[in-house]
């Protein structure tokens, strides 16, 4: 950490700054969008038909706030890998970047905060929109977009260590399939885990969409306290897919 250069760091970001600046209204927009059609789809569609309750609450309040993992891991695993492979083989942007004094170290920071302030903030879009649909606004809420923030920087760690390992775009159709799709369906944010056999309900306690999701509903309804435990493990595996992603880019960077 000593070697970091928070001038190189905030280098980086500005330049996906001033490059998101000419795509970020469609950004919003989707991000806006999707999850009023997560809770038209289920939450009132469901909802109003067969499921009312899941756990006490409103259904539509439930899948909800469960839609704060689902916006978080798809615009942070997701941009992480497909936007760190394009800049990386086909624009050659990051060679660019190497050629200024920035180390892979500081890139790869760079990139990770980017995305998972971005993915930070979009997190938040679901529990906004699911206040119009009836969820009573409460002072846990304001924990969320931290807790957003450090899941989105584990998966923007994991989404360009993989950039960093594959040899093709196209395999990343393995990635989403056998990791990401599973992660975001046994996350509990339209079905309790507890509904699952036994053996899937431990699996999905290592899962951190899950505790994304549980420390959101905590932050939403006051079930518990904010489970500490669960944030820093959080915290521990970005720092983790931090080094990992350094490691596998900068073996791809560096000759």
């Amino acid at each position: 950490m000593r070697r970091i250069e928070p001038a190189a760091v905030t280098g980086v970001m500005s330049r996906e700054v001033a490059n998101f600046r000419t795509f970020w209204l469609s950004t919003t927009f989707s991000s806006l969008i999707e999850p009023m059609i997560y809770l038209f789809a289920f939450g009132l569609g469901l909802g109003s038909t067969l499921v009312k309750n899941v756990e006490g609450i409103p259904y539509v309040e439930f899948v909800g706030t469960g839609l704060v993992a689902t916006a978080v891991v798809f615009s942070s695993a997701l941009p992480a890998m497909f936007g760190t492979f394009v800049k990386h083989r086909f624009q050659r942007t990051y060679d660019a970047i190497l050629a200024a004094p920035v180390d892979v170290e500081e890139l790869v920071l760079g990139e990770m905060l980017w995305i998972g302030l971005r993915a930070g903030v979009f997190g938040c879009f679901p529990l906004l929109v699911t206040i119009g649909f009836g969820l009573d606004p409460a002072w846990g809420m304001l924990l969320v977009p931290f807790f957003c923030l450090i899941t989105a920087l584990a998966f923007a760690g994991f989404g360009i260590a993989v950039a960093g390992t594959v040899a093709k775009i196209d395999q990343f159709n393995y990635v989403t399939t056998l990791v990401i799709t599973p992660m975001f369906l046994v996350a509990g944010t339209f079905f309790p885990i507890n509904q699952l056999p036994q053996g899937a309900q431990v699996v999905a306690q290592f899962n951190p969409l899950y505790q994304l999701v549980t420390l959101v509903r905590g932050a939403c309804f006051g079930f518990d306290t904010v489970d500490i435990l669960r944030v820093i493990g959080l915290m521990i595996l970005a720092f983790v897919m931090w080094r990992i992603a350094v490691s596998r880019l900068g073996k791809r960077l560096i000759d």
